[in-house]
């Protein structure tokens, strides 16, 4: 016997053992457990359970043919309305067409009653009727379901809709359990009525909390039917998890009228799976059944639950009146089918603010889209009610953004926002966003300071508050008009017309908060240095409201920049000397690092060289390139790089370039240049540190012997594939006396391209070393037709942002 059954048969006859002993009784009126157990059917316990026996056996059928006798005289009365005949009449009737169908008498009724309503019920045994295997399953599920219709309807609490849910509709389905939970208005959720759980069980899970997650609450904040395979899936808590932790779970929101009464859950105790459409439905129609009964449900005092109590819409107008924001008080409005389309505003209080300013009573008894038709947009202020009401769970919004069409005109405020649910009503708060208060405190903590004047401006109204403060630093009386912001110009200095304007256009167009630094001149003729300082506010859009700021008296700040400014002269004049070293500095640069470079004679070798100075002249970097044949036959390529700028960086460059082509001649090789070259930089140049690399190309064998000190590897193009040559170790030049420096050699092949560049072409502040790399052979494989047009793409398609100088040398195979 199901836990369900124990639970329900004692109720029914008005006996209340302990589960076990019930349990036991019931087992020993069975025959064969008798037998098995060796009691006696003549003993007093064999007599005591075959009574408790007979009784559940009678109890059972009373059931059975009180639900029979419910619907057999619903299809009377059916009958009796069609026919137009009297209650004997029909009774005579619907035994004879029962006979003629060859179905009995609870049959036929059902099929009655389903052609007469035509409702969610009716929908439902059709399509379940038509997916069914055989007649008797046919009309077995027609009785089932009309029966659950009847037990639910007739039952006096939803303790006995549970019982009657589970054994008429829900068992044939295989459900194990079920649970009823009432919503309450803060969201939490009450468990009404259960069967096929324990009494323990239903006794810990009588009351869950709002915003407490469950199985249930997903049903209720979701608003449609969630179907899990298996508890194990989700994660979520519920009533009888640990009985059945494999077992799907369903959880069917259960409401009328657009407002959620609370949520239908149902328990397997297998994995549950894909379930027709008919099934589903079936069981949405099973919750709208739980709807009528949980719509006037109270909680029960027994388990330890004060009673709620719903205010009507008449207790709410007076809380809403006794607030000090402005409310309103929403009943819902529903059609003719019983959907919910709209909410009716039952009252406003004596605080309500609209922001379109309209009075009170064009708004009270207005629909709530027809009053506010941009509820249902961007601030989603309608779907928040709709979801309060559905869900009971309030919802609190700060600085939410309501408009008010009023004369075609849009109209807008920011407010916060608080929905609740009460009763059958709903309570809507908002408040303006008080700005006086904010003042206030702005106002005040500028007095403190000292010598500041706060103001604020509504940029919608043109309405301009200023402190007294402010009154006294323009030297007009209290009682004169503000000064607007855009009329500032004409308080201030001529000369000073360009900051003003500058400080305008960041505070009102870029809104952003803005300063300015100016000479006010009052109308007694004295003249005040003031720096103004001012903020936008912003709406929830982002478009200006009104702006906030203060002025401050800055005289004396002013008279000490004048004692100042001989010294600032001094500076300039230290400046210009230094703009003119950098300058000399450049056209050194310039003369011995041309942008460009004759191309040299060498059969079967195209070579091209580029230079770019830094853009900012004070950046004169060390950056070099040389190509040159030598004596040998032997075409010397290297650029390189001196740490630094200034006339340092660029005499230690001139220094590098041309003892590195005075080395060159003795015939050695690159790596024993550059080893030369490190003990040139750490003792005949001040100890200055560079990076370079230096090659050597064998026309006749067509191979490049390379080595690098501290320096990116060259990059070689061959086809439509670029990559840098594999790197040789080197450190770089200048770190310590001695160093030696490993060489490599690469074979060339006709058409191929080899490109030696400084850091300045890649280097980027926001990016790493290899991801500039990456770009660079990005682009080198687009090669144009001609070397120099391929070295012209690379310096306008640099991504490089640290304006350092650029040599870049190119070499390509005929």
């Amino acid at each position: 016997m199901s836990t369900s059954e124990e639970s329900r048969e004692p109720a029914a006859t008005g006996l209340r053992p302990e589960p076990s002993v019930y349990a036991a009784a019931s087992a020993a009126g069975d025959p064969a457990h008798q037998e098995a157990a060796g009691v006696s059917p003549t003993s007093p316990v064999g007599r005591l359970a075959a009574t408790v026996e007979r009784l559940r056996r009678e109890v059972r059928t009373a059931q059975a043919e009180a639900e029979g006798r419910a619907l057999i005289e619903l299809a009377k009365g059916i009958l009796v309305e069609r026919l137009g005949c009297g209650p004997a009449q029909a009774a005579r009737q619907l035994a004879e067409l029962a006979e003629q169908a060859n179905v009995t008498p609870l049959e036929f009724a059902v099929e009655v009653i389903n052609q007469a309503a035509r409702d969610r019920v009716s929908e439902v045994t059709d399509a379940f009727l038509a997916a069914a295997a055989d007649a008797a399953e046919r009309e077995s599920a027609a009785v089932r379901l009309r029966a659950a219709e009847s037990g639910a309807l007739a039952a006096d609490d939803t303790q006995a809709v549970a019982d009657s849910l589970l054994e008429h509709a829900l068992r044939p389905l295989g459900a194990v359990a079920v649970a009823v939970w009432a919503a309450g208005a803060d969201g939490s959720l009450t468990l009404a009525g259960s069967a096929g759980f324990s009494p323990a069980e239903a006794a810990r899970w009588r009351y869950v909390p709002p915003e407490v997650a469950t199985v249930a609450r997903r049903g209720l904040t979701e608003r449609t039917g969630q179907w899990f395979a298996s508890l194990a899936d989700t994660g979520l808590p519920t009533v009888g998890r640990h009985l059945h932790p494999e077992g799907g779970r369903v959880a069917v929101p259960a409401g009328t009228g657009g407002r959620i009464h609370g949520v239908l859950e149902i328990a397997w105790s297998r994995r549950l799976e894909p379930q027709p459409p008919q099934v589903v439905r079936q069981v949405e129609a099973l919750a709208e059944l739980c709807a009528h009964t949980l719509e006037t449900y109270t909680p029960r005092q027994d388990l330890g639950q004060e009673p709620r109590v719903l205010p009507d819409a008449a207790e709410l107008m007076d809380l809403a009146d006794g607030l000090h924001d402005p409310a309103l008080v929403l009943v819902p409005y529903v059609d003719g089918s019983g959907q919910l389309v709209d909410f009716r505003i039952q009252h406003v209080n004596n605080r309500f603010l609209d922001p379109g300013g309209r009075p009170r009573a064009v708004v009270s008894g207005a629909l709530l889209l027809e009053a506010f038709p941009m509820a249902a947009g961007k601030s989603e202020l309608f779907q928040r009610v709709e979801r309060v009401y559905a869900t009971g769970e309030p919802f609190r919004a700060h600085r939410m953004h309501l408009t008010a069409l009023v004369d075609q005109v849009s109209l807008s405020a920011v407010a916060d926002i608080s929905i609740s649910r009460h009763g059958n009503s709903v309570l809507l708060i908002w408040r303006i966003e008080d700005e006086t208060a904010r003042l206030a405190s702005l106002l005040q903590h500028a007095q403190r300071l000292g010598r500041i004047g706060g103001f604020e401006e509504n940029l919608l109204t043109a309405e301009i508050t200023w402190n007294d403060q402010l009154f006294d630093l323009y030297g007009r009386p209290p009682s004169s008009t503000p000064v607007p912001l855009e009329e500032l110009p004409a308080h201030a200095h001529p000369d000073d017309a360009v900051a003003i304007g500058r400080f305008l256009r960041t505070l009102l167009h870029n809104r952003r908060p803005a300063s300015a630094a100016f000479r006010l001149q009052r109308p007694d003729g004295v003249t005040r240095h003031i720096r103004l300082v001012a903020e936008p506010v912003l709406d929830t859009d982002g478009r200006p409201l009104l702006v906030r700021g203060a002025y401050q008296d800055i005289s004396a700040q002013h008279w000490t920049e004048v004692a100042l400014a001989a010294t600032r002269d001094q500076l300039a004049h230290t400046e210009q000397q230094a703009t003119e070293r950098n300058r000399l500095t450049l056209q050194l640069q310039h003369a011995i690092m041309p942008p460009t470079q004759a191309p040299l004679k060498v059969p079967g070798l195209e070579i091209a060289v580029r230079y770019r100075p830094a853009e900012t002249e004070q950046l004169v970097g060390g950056d070099w390139y040389d190509s040159v044949v030598l004596p040998s036959g032997l075409v010397l390529l290297c650029v390189g790089d001196v740490a630094g700028h200034g006339i340092e960086a660029a005499t230690s460059m001139v220094v590098l370039r041309n003892a590195l082509r005075g080395l060159a001649v003795t015939g050695a090789g690159p790596g024993q240049l550059l080893s030369w070259l490190n003990i040139v930089a750490h003792h005949l140049t001040g100890a200055v540190t560079a990076t370079a690399v230096c090659g050597l190309y064998d026309p006749e064998r067509r191979t490049l012997r390379w080595a690098r000190a501290g320096h990116l590897p060259p990059v070689l193009v061959r086809g439509p594939e670029a990559a840098p040559l594999p790197l040789v170790r080197g450190m770089l030049l200048g770190a310590v006396p001695e160093a030696v420096y490993e060489e490599a050699e690469v074979a060339l092949a006709a058409e191929d391209t080899l490109l030696m560049y400084t850091d300045g072409l890649i280097e980027r502040r926001d990016r790493s070393v290899e991801e500039s790399l990456t770009h660079l052979l990005t682009t080198v494989r687009a090669a144009p037709r001609t070397l120099d047009q391929q070295l012209d793409r690379l310096l306008t398609y640099s991504r490089s942002d640290t304006d350092d100088d650029t040599c870049l040398v190119g070499i390509r195979l005929g």
